[in-house]
């Protein structure tokens, strides 16, 4: 089974969507409280209205560029339906936001398969402690339960706590880890990955990096150089860099994005710790920001709660 099919049956189930909508609680609760509370004592949406939204937008952690982009579109609209009363507002904000998501280079995989890749090399990268590793290790997971044989390379050799972490993550989910001691050449260690998937007919070999934020030019440097050795095994490699981000981290997720999409060619995005904060609209801003598709969404700590992300779902349960 193919591993967007995997995804996909797994997150029509009634378990899923709950787990999806659990994950968006506390988002959802402030976002909508915020809504509620910007219509106070209006009947229709007028310029107070549509401050107040921004205002409920900006908080949110939408973003002010994406904020002013969606209010400008709401505002379009009411002035061209002349009479739209506040228990519209809802149903505006969701058709933007939704309409927003599909302009932007989002497509929620349905034709993401894996292709003649063999194997598909990800590389992950991020900063420490935005659960970088808790999603190689879900990933990882998924991966093995949709049939396909998966390789982890430990190239974060910098803490020897990532090294430890990836190799119990190998062994929880039963996939084969290829670790250097600490302080290795983080590029050994990728070259050594994608070498012996090769030589083993693996179908995924996912490389962790080290979660550093040093100067650009650093990272850059590092990030090439992993490339490079890789591509001397498999010449295209890696076919994506994911890099992870901790939504609950609000607008740092958006400046880290940043940082990282300088240094490197980040191809998809991972937004973790959604369960845990109410800040969940900076899924909405960094899709638009950058134009990147965010292709999981972390949802709980349970090892299935790494969705597929899917925009009608997601922006479906905000609202709900």
């Amino acid at each position: 089974m193919g591993l967007f099919d995997f995804f996909k049956k797994k997150q029509e189930t009634p378990e899923a969507h709950e787990a999806l909508d659990k994950g968006l609680e506390k988002t959802k609760d402030g976002f909508l409280s915020k809504i509620t509370k910007a219509v106070v004592g209006k009947s229709t949406i007028d310029d107070d209205v549509l401050d107040n939204l921004e205002e409920v937008l900006v908080t949110s952690d939408v973003g002010v560029s994406t904020t002013l982009k969606i209010v400008d579109r709401i505002q379009k609209r009411v002035a061209k339906d002349k009479y739209v009363s506040t228990d519209d507002l809802h149903g505006l904000l969701r058709d933007e936001i939704q309409s927003l998501l599909a302009e932007n280079n989002s497509d929620d995989f349905e034709r993401l398969e894996y292709g003649d890749h063999k194997p598909y090399v990800i590389m992950v990268v991020g900063v420490n402690g935005v659960g970088k590793t808790t999603t190689i290790g879900k990933l990882a997971h998924q991966l093995k339960e949709a049939g396909n044989k998966v390789v982890l390379g430990a190239a974060d050799t910098f803490r020897a706590a990532a090294v430890d972490q990836i190799q119990l993550w190998g062994e929880r989910v039963g996939v084969r880890v290829v670790a250097q001691p600490m302080g290795s050449d983080p590029a050994s260690v990728a070259f050594d990955t994608v070498k012996s998937a090769v030589s083993n007919g693996d179908d995924v070999a996912i490389i962790d990096t080290a979660g550093r934020l040093h100067n650009k030019v650093g990272l850059m440097n590092e990030l090439t150089k992993i490339k490079n050795v890789m591509q001397k095994v498999v010449p295209n490699a890696p076919h994506e860099i994911l890099l992870v981000l901790d939504a609950s981290t609000g607008q740092n997720a958006i400046e880290q994005c940043k940082q990282f999409t300088e240094a490197t060619d980040v191809n998809a995005l991972a937004l973790t710790k959604l369960d845990g904060t109410a800040k969940g609209g900076v899924v909405i801003g960094i899709s638009d920001q950058f134009k990147i598709p965010v292709k999981y969404i972390g949802v709980g700590e349970k090892i299935g709660d790494l969705q597929l992300f899917q925009k009608k779902d997601f922006v479906d349960s905000l609202f709900n």
